[in-house]
């Protein structure tokens, strides 16, 4: 076993850190993620470089999925070396399953075959004798919801989970998947990790009023639109983008500009230049601008990228009136 890595003593100072729901779950204000570029076969490097300077600026959540990579599993193999450095019981680490891994039928959804095979296989590839965090990746119209919670609920039974969430359930199905829980005295869905940005606010209307009700917190993914909401594009697409080498981003992209988004963006980012941000932080600091919010979650693919993006912590908190005018470029 590696010794552990020393690390930053004032850690904790540097963070804000905030109660997931009415549960004993706490999280940083911001959390990092291993989706694509740090999990990325090849960049074993920048993840560990990442992960060591995210837990001294405080970040002690960590979040995974089986299918994060690529090569698939491979973000959870690489997490699993670095997390070898690092002081476990210190960390919430959060990993799901849904979306396809292996051939044949019981290689994605929601069934109890395929959620306990996979979470299985996530804590060899970590390492680990449980997660503090196993989420249902997305919902599965052919499997009743009631296997996939009833799932749930067997693996923190197991131990191989302390807490439980669902990603992606639209606001409908997240009241009909909470009700259940409670009506059959299963493990509570602790939280949700939908998308959620100053574009696709979805959540606002639809899911917060459910997550309220239930306690349940809520993490937010694409933060940034996939980077769409910086400035980096509002001069074209640089060559060595992501936007560069990836057509439906591209067509997203395009899309925005055709509906005026990108108009909206060059005027967010005097906004924030305004008052000493960047156009990233200032997209985490308006989520961060909701109580009910509980955790941002960014990636990056730089480590310039990273150490912008945690520094919207550092900024004052955004007014009242600071999120009038924002709400106006939003909605004009």
């Amino acid at each position: 076993m590696s010794e552990t890595a020393s690390f930053a003593e004032d850690r904790y100072d540097k963070m804000r850190y905030r109660r997931c729901g009415r549960s004993g779950l706490v999280l940083p204000e911001v959390s990092l993620g291993l989706w694509q570029s740090l999990g990325e076969k090849g960049n074993e490097a920048l993840c560990k470089e990442a992960c060591f300077y995210a837990f001294d600026q405080g970040v002690n959540h960590f979040d995974l999925a089986n299918n994060y990579g690529p090569p698939f599993g491979y973000a959870e193999e690489s997490f699993g070396r670095v997390l070898k450095e690092m002081p476990r019981d210190e960390l919430i680490i959060s990993t799901k399953a849904g979306y396809r891994m292996w051939p044949g039928p019981f290689g994605e959804g929601g069934s109890k075959k395929y959620l306990v095979a996979s979470l299985d296989q996530s804590l060899k590839r970590m390492g680990l004798d449980y997660v503090d965090i196993f989420y249902h990746h997305c919902p599965d119209d052919r499997v009743m919801m009631e296997e996939s919670l009833e799932t749930l609920d067997l693996i923190v039974k197991q131990g191989k989970a302390l807490y439980v969430g669902v990603s992606s359930y639209r606001g409908h199905q997240f009241a009909e998947a909470a009700e259940l829980v409670r009506a059959r005295g299963w493990a509570p869905l602790t939280i949700h990790q939908p998308m959620y940005n100053m574009v696709d606010r979805w959540v606002e209307s639809e899911l917060m009023p459910q997550t309220e009700r239930t306690g349940t917190g809520i993490i937010a993914f694409c933060p940034l639109g996939q980077g769409l909401l910086t400035d980096k594009y509002l001069r074209g697409v640089p060559e060595d983008s992501r936007v560069a080498r990836t057509p439906h981003l591209q067509e997203r992209l395009e899309k925005w500009r055709v509906e005026g988004w990108l108009a909206k963006v060059a005027r967010l980012n005097d906004f924030a230049q305004e008052r000493d941000m960047t156009m990233a932080q200032l997209a985490i600091a308006w989520l961060l601008r909701d109580p009910r919010l509980t955790s941002v979650l960014i990636g990056a693919s730089r480590m310039d990228q990273l150490k912008e993006n945690l520094a919207a912590v550092r900024k004052p908190p955004l007014t009242k009136e600071h999120c009038e005018a924002i709400g106006a470029i939003l909605t004009e």
